[in-house]
């Protein structure tokens, strides 16, 4: 899928919003003790899968007490929060799931969001295609069982699949 080689991979299984929660505080605490650079994590999964939870969990974990809109019409939500030494962090979460085409990434000018130090978070990156770039972590989120065979409490249940393709992304994976 990208050009970069895999470096790790672990799978976890999710076993309810809860988990998600936790999964997405490791993240934020690696994030948080980052010096200022760009980190990429991308998130794929199904409709439903857990994608903008999972977003909203980082966002919540790495201080933003405000409401977490997901941008699927807004196709981006910029919030600024702090690092662990109380320097400024910018997050920028997308969600490209309303495009058509891989060049929509470039006419909606978010290039920019990558050119500088942030933290950006992309739900549904496949619509961008190879335009998007490698991440650093990929994240695909999956339901654990065939729907017809799940019960209430199995349909929260997902398996992610962690993908580092940088150093970053192995720091990333290795705190979950």
């Amino acid at each position: 899928m990208y050009a970069m080689p895999l470096l790790e991979e672990r799978s976890l299984t999710l076993t309810d919003e809860a988990a998600t929660a936790r999964l997405g505080a490791a993240l934020a605490g690696v994030v948080r003790e980052l010096p200022p650079t760009t980190v990429h994590v991308q998130l794929s999964g199904d409709l439903g899968a857990g994608k903008t939870t999972l977003s909203r969990a980082i966002l919540r974990a790495l201080g933003h007490a405000g409401k977490v809109r997901s941008p699927t019409y807004t196709l981006c939500e910029p919030y600024d929060v702090a690092r662990a030494d109380g320097s400024p962090l910018t997050v920028y979460h997308f969600d490209l799931y309303r495009f058509a085409d891989p060049e929509e990434w470039i006419d909606a000018g978010f290039r920019d969001c990558f050119a500088e130090p942030a933290f950006n978070l992309v739900e549904w990156p496949e619509k961008a295609g190879r335009l998007l770039g490698e991440p650093d972590l990929h994240v695909l989120l999956q339901s654990d069982m065939p729907a017809a065979d799940m019960s209430d409490t199995a349909a929260e249940r997902r398996i992610a699949t962690l993908r580092a393709y940088t150093p970053t992304g192995i720091t990333l994976l290795n705190a979950c």
